[in-house]
C-alpha cells in the first residue's frame, strides 16, 4: 500500500506566517502546540517516516474576508516542483474576486500544473452555494479537476473572541454543498473534516450525491465519530479519502490509529490509496 494525503498545509512562511497568520495561532494556542514554519524537506521526512507516498499540498486565499495576503499559487507551484513525485499541489482563489478569481484559478491548473481547487467558506466568508461561485465551478467542471471544500467547524480562530471574525455557519453541508453537488453532477467535491458537527449531514451528502466524497482529515481517528467508522466500512467506503490537515495532525499518528480502527482489510486499501488515485487520475 502506497497511502495518498488528500489534505495538507505549505509549511513555509509564506502560508503559515503571511497569510494565515493569528487565525491558524489560535489552532497552536488552544491546543497549547508550537508549529512554526520548517523546510520543506521536513514535511518529506515526515511523510517518508509513516511511509506516505504522495499528498495534496493547499494553500489559501482568503484576502477579501481577513485582509490577510494570499498565498500565491506560484509558491504551491515551486513547492511541488521541488518534489513532483511526491507532492500533488491545489490552488487557491478568494471567490470574492469574480473574474479575476476565474482567471487565476484557470491559470492556476493550465499553466502552472496544479490538479484542484482549496475552498475554505468560514475564512473566506461565503456560502458554497452563492452563485458568484459558480463560474469557478464551471470551470473546475470543464476542466475535470476536483473541488476540496472545508466542512463544518473551523479551527482557524478557535479559542479566540468572535473566532476573530470566522463563522462556522458557511461550514455546513447542506443545503451548500447539497446544492453545489447537484448543480454540477460531473464535478468532483471532496469534503474535508467530514462536515462536524454536521456529520450526520455530510455523510448523507456523500450518500445520496455520486460526485461527493468525504476528506478524513483535521481529526485523529480515535476520536471518529461511530457513525463515521460505520459508513467508511460500508456504504461510503469508496468516498472516504486519508488527510492528516498537516501540520496539525502528524502522518505517524493518524495511521498509527488507523490501524486500531475495526475495518475490512480492503476498505484500509481503499481509504488509504484507491480512492485518492481514483479521484485525483493517478493511475
Amino acid at each position: 500500500m502506497r497511502p495518498i494525503d488528500i489534505h495538507m498545509h505549505a509549511p513555509t512562511e509564506e502560508h503559515l506566517v503571511a497569510t494565515c497568520g493569528e487565525y491558524f495561532r489560535a489552532i497552536d494556542e488552544f491546543f497549547h502546540e508550537e508549529r512554526g514554519p520548517v523546510p520543506l524537506a521536513s514535511l518529506i521526512e515526515a511523510m517518508d517516516r509513516a511511509g506516505v507516498a504522495q499528498g495534496v499540498l493547499v494553500g489559501l486565499d482568503a484576502e477579501t474576508a481577513t485582509g490577510r495576503p494570499r498565498t500565491p499559487n506560484d509558491h504551491i507551484a515551486k513547492l511541488v516542483a521541488q518534489y513532483p513525485d511526491r507532492l500533488i499541489g491545489f490552488a487557491s482563489v478568494d471567490p470574492w474576486k469574480g473574474k479575476l478569481a476565474v482567471q487565476e484559478l484557470e491559470r492556476a491548473i493550465r499553466e502552472l500544473g496544479l490538479r484542484g481547487v482549496k475552498f475554505h467558506p468560514p475564512m473566506q466568508a461565503f456560502f458554497p452555494n452563492d452563485r458568484i461561485c459558480y463560474p469557478l465551478y464551471e470551470l473546475c467542471q470543464d476542466l475535470g479537476v476536483p473541488i476540496l471544500f472545508h466542512t463544518g467547524f473551523s479551527g482557524p480562530g478557535m479559542g479566540k473572541p468572535g473566532g476573530l471574525g470566522v463563522r462556522l455557519k458557511y461550514g455546513e453541508p447542506i443545503p451548500y454543498i447539497d446544492d453545489v453537488a447537484t448543480d454540477f453532477p460531473e464535478l468532483t467535491l471532496i469534503c474535508a473534516h467530514f462536515g462536524w458537527p454536521w456529520t450526520e449531514e455530510m455523510l448523507s451528502v456523500a450518500l445520496h450525491k455520486a460526485n461527493v466524497c468525504i476528506d478524513l482529515s483535521g481529526w485523529a481517528p480515535r476520536y471518529f465519530p461511530r457513525s463515521v467508522v460505520q459508513y467508511m466500512n460500508t456504504l461510503l467506503q469508496d468516498k472516504c479519502l486519508f488527510g492528516t490537515d498537516y501540520p496539525y495532525v502528524a502522518h505517524d499518528r493518524w495511521l498509527a490509529e488507523f490501524q486500531r480502527l475495526d475495518l475490512k482489510d480492503e476498505v484500509r486499501e481503499k481509504v488509504l490509496e484507491r480512492n485518492a488515485r481514483r479521484i485525483l487520475r493517478l493511475e
